[in-house]
């Protein structure tokens, strides 16, 4: 039996505060718990705590989005038992149970505990907050798990018919929660990711990953065997990677689910891309772009002919652009037709051709075809290859409008990405009429934001481009953005207008840092320039725009 240290002492003989300091908390704090009210008051740190802890009574310290939860050890401890002490069951190993516990020194709630379940207690140290989202994740689980999940297409009809079946319902109800959490989060993909003992489910939201619990490894294949009939996939195929999508109605909202399965050496890891039909299609002034950048946007795809490039790593938001340049060109005076892969929104008054390299349905393939069908308007989701660059610029030189996305880390580098691919630099040049390049960076949480003094590094980057700065904003954390200080995200852009005098640089070899050069003289705004722009008004923060733009 452990000798029974009381807190003050152990925060005391660690150095965190002084001896008065818990004298004069223990006078005031009333029935509040002494931790809980040193931790309010400010004089130690939660980290620190649970590290003295950890140190002082060898009690191991685990985080609990990480941990598997055993399911059935839930019923062994009431939900409001668990919120009023913030304690939460782990799981049983013979005749012990694992609690996790914000305060393992309170023998009372131990004894409780031990007399309640029948079981010896072993206790582990987390968070508060870690606690407290637990409880709301695993206990309401239960209740949650089936609501409002209709399938709207045949290949997932059975999403919530299997309630018959009892070995299935519980793995049925256990994805159906995964992804109305990933749509209450807001979350753009949801990752599954096997481990040696676990699964890990991982959010991607507001373009940062984070955990969000661990599940048993013993339901891994089950899971995927869900997800692949959902999907219409062949669940005995193990060792390939399989692509599909199934659209179902959540909550109410048409939601279309594009998922990806890659094997590993621990099992096979799941991505579900989360398409939100009811944000699908934007208008142009929704882009965030400004008011320069927007004129010149508008008169890019005000042109009769010639090539728009899109550029900038996956998920950058290139489609979502695209799509409302191809919206705002959309009348019946037009005939506009997409290439795609996959066709990720379907819009009304646009065909759409959706690529499929098993039956010779290609990029290249397709867009031969597309330019006999009469369009004036063509899009390639993808630039992929030297056949497709190709006969994308040659639509463009006949007479077309083309729309596409190239993978490059700014509009002025994407110029000499296509000649690399093999096409002549004239055609290039005589084709392209502009690349726009984006990122996507995370907002300051409009609850939580505050004006602070930038700092020193911060001023020295608004003054390298001439830029003065007095206050910028940052999110200090709070419930509605999960104490991230951030909340949605907004784009930054660049555009680079290609005109005789490019394509005379270009043409006569000159190094591509005199294009930039000449682009800077005539007013372009660069990605790193239009997010301090954005951080200046209050929008982001100079960290995030520092996080996904390169500081040329």
């Amino acid at each position: 039996m452990q000798t029974r240290k009381r807190l003050g002492d152990l925060l005391v003989e660690a150095g965190l505060i002084t001896a008065e300091q818990v004298e004069e908390t223990v006078a005031s704090k009333g029935q509040q718990k002494l931790g809980d009210a040193l931790l309010d008051q400010g004089l130690i740190r939660e980290e620190e705590l649970i590290e003295v802890l950890e140190y002082q009574l060898g009690i191991p310290h685990v985080h609990l989005n990480e941990q598997p939860i055993d399911g059935q050890t839930l019923n062994l401890v009431p939900e409001d038992f668990a919120q009023r002490n913030l304690v939460f069951p782990l799981g049983k190993k013979g005749n012990r149970l694992q609690i996790a516990m914000a305060d393992p020194m309170d023998y009372v709630v131990l004894e409780d505990l031990r007399m309640s379940t029948g079981f010896d207690i072993e206790p582990v140290i987390t968070g508060r907050k870690d606690v407290k989202e637990a409880i709301v994740r695993h206990y309401s689980t239960a209740e949650e798990a089936d609501i409002n999940v209709e399938a709207v297409d045949d290949s997932a009809r059975e999403l919530m018919t299997a309630e018959d079946d009892e070995t299935q319902a519980p793995i049925i109800r256990t994805v159906n929660e995964l992804l109305i959490t990933g749509l209450k989060k807001e979350a753009s993909d949801v990752h599954l990711d096997p481990q040696e003992n676990k699964v890990l489910v991982r959010y991607r939201v507001d373009g940062v990953l984070q955990t969000d619990r661990a599940l048993n490894k013993q339901h891994q294949n089950e899971i995927i065997a869900r997800i692949k009939i959902m999907a219409n996939l062949n669940i005995t195929e193990v060792r390939l990677p399989q692509d599909g999508r199934v659209k179902v109605t959540m909550d109410g909202k048409p939601v279309d689910l594009r998922i990806s399965i890659m094997p590993t050496v621990f099992g096979e890891k799941v991505v579900i891309r989360i398409l939100d039909m009811s944000e699908a299609i934007k208008a142009l002034d929704e882009l965030d772009l400004n008011a320069l950048n927007l004129e010149r946007f508008r008169e890019l795809i005000r042109r009769p002919s010639g090539m728009v490039l899109l550029t900038g790593p996956t998920g950058s938001g290139k489609t979502t652009s695209l799509y409302a340049a191809i919206n705002q060109l959309n009348t019946e005076k037009v005939n506009i037709i997409t290439i795609e892969d996959p066709v990720e929104y379907q819009m009304t008054g646009i065909n759409q051709v959706q690529v499929n390299p098993d039956i010779g349905l290609t990029f290249a393939n397709g867009l031969r075809s597309i330019l006999r069908q009469d369009p004036n308007v063509v899009m390639v989701g993808e630039v992929r290859d030297k056949d497709t660059a190709e006969i994308a610029v040659r639509a463009s030189l006949t007479g077309h409008l083309v729309f596409s996305t190239l993978h490059t880390n700014s509009a002025v580098v994407t110029i000499p990405r296509l000649i690399d691919m093999g096409i002549e630099p004239f055609l290039v040049m005589s084709s392209l009429s502009g690349i726009v390049a984006q990122r996507l960076v995370r907002k300051v949480c409009p609850v939580c934001a505050e004006s602070y003094e930038p700092t020193k590094m911060e001023r020295e980057a608004f003054e390298k481009r001439n830029m003065t700065v007095k206050t910028l904003k940052r999110g200090t954390g709070c419930d509605a953005c999960r104490h991230s200080g951030y909340r949605g995200r907004m784009a930054m852009h660049e555009i680079l207008l290609i005109d005789d005098e490019i394509r005379r640089k270009v043409l006569n070899e000159e190094p591509i840092a005199t294009v930039r050069d000449y682009a800077y003289e005539q007013d372009m705004i660069f990605l790193v320039e239009d997010g301090l722009l954005k951080a200046k008004k209050g929008e982001t923060t100079v960290e995030e725009v520092f996080r996904v733009a390169i500081d040329d």
